[in-house]
């Protein structure tokens, strides 16, 4: 086993490591507290080929794998978490159309989202349907040339702002999740309205509700065939979920450095306070999760550039790097006290983006339900 990373992904890592320090870091604070959209950063991640990295380099891409794409996405989430969200909403439709697509559907949509002159998201979640996706109540209904979609996703990240994007709805209701479709749709056609939510964290990352009104979808944008929704929700799902674990290990890492910069830095009691055994407890802690997360994010990843199965182990490094993300900055802000508490300072911006990591992509709970029942033999996570 060679747990050394590669020439070529060191560099990709100390590029993605470089940009975020310069473009993303200095504005964080101010881009969180005034809920501020950086569609110029999106624009520049694209430029330097972030998004390409999984897509085949004769499609657009440069092939450089997912383990790079989860090096540059730790380091976006590193320097502000809700960035990296930006990461996923371009690289989930991309990697769709790159695997399940037409030639046609990546000519036409693939360039945009991998250079990041259009905004993407993918619109999966109902207000009845959140991890339960086989329950879904948007349909799409054929009608001469075109789909006409009609139903409401809710939770949507980038749903206010987003230029295009793929959209899950039941084409045939009586085949259940066999009767879901996937579709790549302009957001610009009538038929869609948006509706902003205000939520805990994650302020820099636009979320929202997506209704569709008789929204007219060319036939030729059914990616697949009908019935096929399901199947490719679930891929895309393993993949984004792979790169959301990515940006919680980057997560982990930002509280931590915080923690232990603070511990060297504060006094009392005529010491440093990392002298206090209390406080080197949670630093050995946060520590041991964050290597823990980081060698299974990039077991995933590994595999996944393997071409293997690797559901089970995205699931068990969602999950670890999800609650060592959320352990890191709780743990960040007992030991700033009050300074963690002040919104002066980023650790009270970690603890409520941290929160995100245990919902988004698969809920803790779902990831343990995966995990728990392929031990048990109930259901394996890597099966055909």
């Amino acid at each position: 086993m060679d747990f050394e990373l590669s020439e070529e992904l060191i560099a990709v890592r100390d590029l993605a490591r470089d940009f975020a320090a310069k473009e993303i870091a200095p504005t964080a604070a101010a881009d969180d507290r005034e809920r501020k959209f950086r569609r110029d950063l999106i624009a520049k991640m694209g430029e330097l080929g972030f998004y390409g990295a999984a897509i085949r380099e004769d499609r657009g891409g440069n092939g450089l794998g997912f383990l790079a794409l989860s090096l540059i996405t730790e380091e976006i989430a590193r320097a502000h978490s809700a960035i990296r969200v930006f990461i996923n909403m371009q690289v989930g439709p991309a990697l769709v159309l790159d695997r399940f697509g037409n030639d046609a559907q990546r000519k036409r949509w693939l360039p945009p989202l991998i250079q990041g002159e259009k905004v993407g998201c993918f619109a999966i979640t109902e207000p009845d349907a959140g991890s339960d996706v086989a329950a879904i109540r948007t349909t799409a209904t054929r009608n001469g040339g075109d789909y006409v979609l009609n139903g409401s996703k809710i939770w949507i990240s980038n749903a206010p702002v987003a230029d295009c994007g793929l959209v899950y709805a039941v084409t045939d209701k009586a085949q259940k999740h066999r009767g879901i479709s996937a579709f790549v749709a302009d957001f610009h056609q009538p038929g869609i309205s948006r509706r902003e939510l205000e939520v805990m964290g994650t302020h820099a990352s636009p979320l929202g509700e997506l209704t569709f009104e008789k929204f007219r979808v060319p036939a030729e944008n059914l990616i697949g065939k009908e019935g096929e929704g399901f199947k490719i929700c679930m891929w895309q799902l393993n993949n984004t979920r792979l790169s959301c674990a990515a940006g919680a290990l980057g997560l982990a890492t930002a509280a931590r450095d915080a923690a232990v910069a603070y511990c060297n830095q504060r006094e009392q009691f005529g010491q440093k306070i990392g002298q206090f055994q209390m406080n080197q407890d949670l630093i050995a802690q946060m520590v041991v999760h964050e290597e823990a997360a980081r060698l299974l994010v990039y077991r995933a990843a590994w595999l996944a550039d393997q071409k293997r199965a690797n559901n089970l182990e995205v699931s068990i490094a969602k999950y670890t790097a999800a609650e060592a993300a959320a352990f890191a900055a709780d743990a960040a802000l007992r030991i700033l006290g009050a300074y963690g508490y002040s919104t002066e300072f980023p650790v009270e911006r970690y603890l409520r983006d941290a929160k995100s990591y245990q919902i988004v992509e698969g809920s803790s709970n779902i990831q343990k339900l995966i995990i728990a029942q392929d031990a048990l033999g109930y259901r394996k996570a890597n099966r055909d």
